[in-house]
């Protein structure tokens, strides 16, 4: 199954929602295609960024029917990590979760 690049993002942005229930509200994150994911400007510590990963699998799992591995060699080995915005995350799971 092909995702679409929406799909993708509404993935990721309901992975960023369950985060953020376990959150204080100062602390939510904020939902938008810039919002850093990795890095200084990012509003969560490695162990989120896991979790949030986490939820994204699960979720392309349960309701795409599409087993990836995000955080995976190729995510790895990249110039520019996909890891740094939602929308960097997003176009790296639409162009490899299903090739």
């Amino acid at each position: 199954m092909k995702l679409s690049k929406e799909e993708c993002l509404e993935t990721i942005y309901r992975a960023i929602d369950e985060l953020n229930t376990t959150r204080e509200d100062n602390e939510k994150i904020v939902q938008g295609n810039s919002t850093a994911l990795y890095g200084p400007q990012s509003p969560m510590d490695s162990v989120d960024l896991v979790n949030l990963l986490l939820s994204i699998e699960e979720t392309l799992e349960d309701d795409f029917d599409i087993h990836f591995t995000i955080a995976n060699e190729k995510a790895m080995s990249l110039k520019n990590s996909p890891f740094r915005t939602v929308e960097t995350l997003a176009a790296y799971i639409f162009e490899s979760a299903t090739e």
